[in-house]
């Protein structure tokens, strides 16, 4: 059984590094920090090394990384993954150089390609600390993609991976915990309709407020807000998604439900309509992740 500590990092993919990194740092709240490759951005809003890296490269999603509870979980994984029938590989030591992070296993999520790395440790952030500005960032949340056969995916991080289902809504997505992490999410699964790529990803804030005075601050910025405020049914939570100058979706959000590690409540499958995504309804623009690739890296055969 699997067990880890959290969404570790997302690497970005962007068409403009130096653009896409002042907004970030910005207009987003994080903080912009050295890094062993010249050619890669990275920003942070905790006292990890890192939570966003930009690479240049078709908008979208690069790379996924989530942190193993310990070292001792990386040969487990790599027993369950080689059951599985699926390739993996040693995370490269370049990348683990670039990334700053500990050993781990690479792999490849079968129906969307996504690249996932699942390693030990992460180095501290250098000083200064952290400090909030435009928003009050507690730490990068969670991540949806679209499946193209969101079944399937479900299938691969519940069964194969030791995620757990917090919540579904019927057809539409699946919220899933990266066990025994308690937030009700994540990471999550939509239905792509016969494509597949990046929804969103998230940034949770410390109070209520940060969601409306983000409203307003954007506004002015002329930063496109797609949806919100609102508040997700199946979570709780407040929510304000916006985009980046690429076009990809960003969320802030405000409180989320948590789950104990032993005698969860089982998770809900609940109707698709409007009510179920936002409890508020309010109206969705057309653009709200219509934009986001997902890099395809993975090898043609399984190692040996």
């Amino acid at each position: 059984m699997i067990r880890y500590r959290r969404l570790g990092y997302l690497a970005l993919n962007v068409s403009d590094l130096e653009r896409s990194a002042r907004f970030y740092a910005e207009q987003v709240g994080l903080q912009a920090v050295d890094g062993a490759d010249p050619g890669v951005r990275y920003l942070r809003c905790s006292d990890k090394h890192h939570d966003i890296t930009l690479h240049t490269g078709m908008p979208g999603l690069k790379r996924i990384g989530f942190e193993l509870e310990s070292p001792a979980q990386i040969e487990p994984l790599r027993a369950v993954l080689l059951r599985a029938g699926r390739p993996l590989q040693d995370i490269p030591a370049a990348d683990r150089a670039a990334m700053a992070t500990g050993p781990g296993v690479r792999t490849w999520e079968p129906v969307t390609g996504a690249t996932l790395d699942f390693y030990a440790g992460m180095e501290p952030a250098a000083a200064p600390a952290y400090r909030a500005t435009v928003a009050k960032i507690q730490r990068l949340g969670h991540l949806v993609l679209r499946s193209a056969d969101p079944a399937a995916t479900v299938r691969f991080f519940s069964e194969v991976l030791n995620f757990r289902i917090s919540d579904s809504i019927d057809g539409a997505v699946t919220f899933m915990r990266c066990f025994p992490n308690p937030y009700h999410h994540s990471f999550g699964v939509g239905n792509g309709k016969g494509r597949s790529g990046l929804h969103h990803f998230n940034f949770m804030v410390s109070d209520a407020d940060d969601i409306g005075t983000s409203l307003w601050r954007l506004k002015k910025l002329d930063v496109p807000i797609v949806n919100g405020p609102g508040r997700h049914l199946p979570s709780g939570s407040m929510f304000l998604y916006y985009l980046d100058p690429d076009g990809l979706t960003v969320e802030y959000s405000f409180g989320m439900e948590e789950f104990p590690e032993v005698d969860a409540r089982e998770p809900r499958t609940l109707p698709p309509v409007p009510r179920s995504f936002d409890l508020w309804e309010g109206p969705v623009d057309p653009r709200k992740a219509a934009v986001g690739e997902i890099e395809q890296s993975q090898p043609v055969a399984q190692p040996a």
